[in-house]
């Protein structure tokens, strides 16, 4: 990801995979060893209390990589009240800031030490191009924990000048317990972005992880008790979302609930919220964000940004802009060099493939999802410009798709209107800026956009007429522990990332007391 210091590192590195790999027999990445599988709770990793596990598959075979703990109800009461003796009585909630964040430092540092398994951990769970991961996702995780430990000691309230003869003041303490339910798609940067600024407020935490990405979680809660985080104040739980998901949304001893993912489930996690405590609850969930293309952008640069939006992490992405509008002056151009540039995108077995740029599906139920969408979009009259199946190339095995773009695309369609969650582009041509705003904003979904022009007033009047958590000007996907992230509309509420993402887990008191006697008020 990083540029080299000289025209001959490529080269040099190129030849050192290579050896690498011949070393590895045909591999570009050493297979994980699969360490932890069991529920992590109190500090200890346990079996279910039923006794039950379920499988994790490999989504480039199909075949079962390891038989992973299955929680349900009772082993999420056991985690939660583990989680609730660690706040109420123990030591984490009452260290001093800059302790937590000497504490958080220390599970950067084992993140950044481990990155290589973990990157490997990641991409063999979940179809991801190891490298990538690597330096994307893991290297997100550890600056996550380092952003936020820096937080932890600057988390103040303020002083309240009062209108009658009080004085008061806000205290912003520790929420408690948090409930933590976290996505398949980026497991370690979701894991990292919910836990550190948790940790940082003071709170301990149940995680539910993904059941089809439940390795680094469990790997990610040793390293937080090896750098020393209290016992009790990280539990993670895998299971299945109807039962331990259910039962963490509806705990009554939970104060708060977190959850990145669908739409459908953030419904039914506020219900339960809803039906239990009332326990606060914050989502970021689906999206179908619109990348606005403008005749006088350069095409080159919008093709490669049309596509890494649309096509990175293999469109397993909430934010990924699946709905590229055009302008008419420029849609012939780029239609023409879009279609020129698919033909190098490479898809394959990320683990042995150098040229591979996307990985499969995540797991069987997401590839037959993605394709039913592939048929809709034919049934309704869009036109492929390309992919639209399973790549020859790739065999019988595995969960893999071809980019797929559609043309032609109109605003009724099925594939204009629902979240896909797969690597397909829909292509839709307009006219004027009003037109584009409009088109932009006629969505349920309200998380991401994006905006390619050289017209600085074009610019600033789509990013304030676009509603949507975040607007990209002439760049996609550019994201940091400094940004807070997250939706508006049905894409959800409450922040990610940045400072505003400590709100969450945080309460604010305020704290009144008489004023007698003073010089002035």
């Amino acid at each position: 990801m990083g540029s080299e210091s000289n025209r001959g590192g490529a080269a040099d590195r190129m030849v050192a995979e290579e050896e690498e790999k011949k070393k590895r027999g045909g591999r570009l990445f050493e297979m994980p060893e699969i360490r932890f599988t069991k529920l992590f709770i109190n500090g200890c990793f346990v079996d279910a209390a039923s006794g039950r596990t379920f499988e994790t598959r490999d989504p480039r075979t199909g075949d079962v990589i390891a038989t992973v703990a299955e929680a349900d109800k009772d082993d999420v009461d056991s985690a939660v009240r583990a989680a609730r003796d660690a706040f109420d009585h123990g030591e984490w909630p009452r260290m001093s800031g800059s302790e937590r964040g000497r504490i958080m430092a220390r599970f950067a540092d084992l993140v950044e030490q481990h990155a290589d398994e973990l990157a490997a951990l990641e991409s063999l769970d979940a179809g991801k191009h190891p490298a990538i991961t690597k330096a994307v996702d893991i290297g997100n995780a550890a600056g996550s924990l380092r952003y936020f430990a820096g937080a932890a000691d600057k988390i103040h309230g303020e002083t309240l000048k009062m209108q009658a003869q009080f004085q008061g003041y806000t205290l912003r303490e520790p929420l408690g317990v948090a409930g933590i339910i976290i996505p398949w798609n980026f497991p370690s940067t979701m894991f990292a972005i919910k836990v550190a600024p948790a940790l940082a407020a003071g709170c301990a935490m149940v995680v539910k992880p993904a059941e089809q990405t439940p390795l680094s979680a469990l790997f990610f809660a040793q390293l937080a008790k090896r750098a020393g985080v209290p016992d009790g104040v990280v539990n993670v739980v895998p299971g299945f979302g109807p039962t331990a998901g259910a039962a963490l949304a509806s705990h009554m001893d939970v104060d708060m609930v977190t959850f990145t993912g669908s739409t459908e489930v953030g419904r039914l996690i506020m219900k339960a919220s809803a039906e239990s405590n009332l326990k606060p609850v914050y989502l970021e969930l689906g999206g179908k964000s619109p990348l606005i293309i403008f005749d006088d952008a350069d095409v080159d640069m919008a093709v490669e940004l049309a596509v890494s939006a649309n096509f990175f992490n293999k469109g397993e992405a909430c934010v990924a802009a699946s709905r590229v509008y055009v302008q008419e002056g420029m849609y012939s151009r780029f239609e023409e060099k879009l279609a020129e540039r698919m033909k190098s995108w490479v898809v394959g077995d990320p683990f042995s493939d150098a040229r591979a740029n996307q990985g499969p599906q995540v797991d069987k139920a997401q590839y037959e999802r993605v394709l039913s969408y592939i048929d809709h979009g034919k049934r309704e009259g869009a036109t492929l410009l390309t992919g639209g199946g399973r790549p020859a190339a790739c065999g019988h095995k595995g969960y893999y798709i071809e980019p797929t773009v559609f043309t032609n695309v109109t605003e009724d369609m099925v594939i204009a209107k629902e979240e896909i969650f797969g690597p397909v582009m829909c292509l839709i041509k307009f006219k004027t800026v009003e037109e584009a705003i409009w088109r932009a904003n006629d969505s349920r979904y309200g998380l991401g956009a994006g905006v390619v022009t050289r017209d600085v007033d074009v610019a600033n009047r789509v990013v304030r007429s676009v509603r949507a958590g975040v607007v990209w000007v002439n760049c996609y996907f550019a994201m940091g522990s400094d940004c807070p992230f997250g939706g508006r509309k049905m894409s959800g509420f409450g922040k990610d990332e940045g400072m505003h993402a400590l709100d969450k887990y945080l309460a604010i008191k305020s704290v009144v007391t008489p004023l007698r006697a003073s010089p002035w008020m």
